[in-house]
């Protein structure tokens, strides 16, 4: 087996970056790579990509709890109508990350995707870039950090007025989100469909 694999206490195979950290293995057994299609649970996955650019990803998941709760569910209506005054509030509130540009990132975008509905809305126009399936990589050493399918994705956004939306901020979404299959081979699959709401019908 894979040096890049490890077998766990309960016998499951995961790769390194999800072996040892329970939060990160728990999200690795039941949400990374499952299908996100709502447009809640896309807009979710959008922000917080947005806000883990230069920090761990372990470092968001511990602060998702509190993300959901400044970011009202990332329910897209309410953000949208998030001020300055939302703004700087939200700078004040150590239990999320204190950018200012990603949390105005996270109110343009909720705005861009309410202005999308009338035009098929975010789950359709991601998911139009869904690839071709592919066979699963051998080793991390395969696993890309953004696609043709990302790089376009990300333009696509832009171009709806979208912004933090780099092609490989995108082909990191996809990953999550079950849009391209980046487990390595012989590692194990999802255990089950995650149970929250917007997590798997919700990144």
């Amino acid at each position: 087996m894979s040096a890049e694999l490890i077998v766990g206490e309960d016998g499951r195979v995961r790769p390194v970056w999800a072996a040892h950290d329970p939060l990160l293995r728990d999200y690795y057994d039941h949400e990374w790579g499952a299908p996100v299609t709502d447009e809640r649970g896309l807009y979710e996955r959008l922000c917080l990509e947005a806000f883990q650019s230069g920090l761990s990803w372990a470092t968001i998941l511990r602060k998702r709890p509190a993300f959901r709760r400044a970011f009202a569910g990332f329910d897209v209506d309410r953000v949208a109508r998030f001020g300055p005054a939302d703004v700087e509030r939200l700078l004040t509130d150590a239990s999320i990350v204190r950018n200012r540009r990603k949390i105005e990132a996270a109110v343009t975008n909720a705005r861009a995707t309410r202005a999308l509905r009338d035009r098929g809305g975010l789950p359709r126009l991601v998911w139009s870039f869904l690839p071709p399936a592919g066979p699963r990589p051998a080793s991390m050493a395969e696993i890309p950090t953004r696609s043709p399918q990302s790089e376009a994705l990300a333009r696509a956004l832009r171009a709806e007025g979208f912004v933090f939306v780099g092609p490989t901020t995108m082909y990191a979404m996809m990953q999550a989100i079950g849009m391209v299959d980046d487990r390595l081979e012989g590692a194990d699959g999802l255990i089950e469909a995650p149970g929250e709401p917007g997590d798997a019908a919700f990144c």
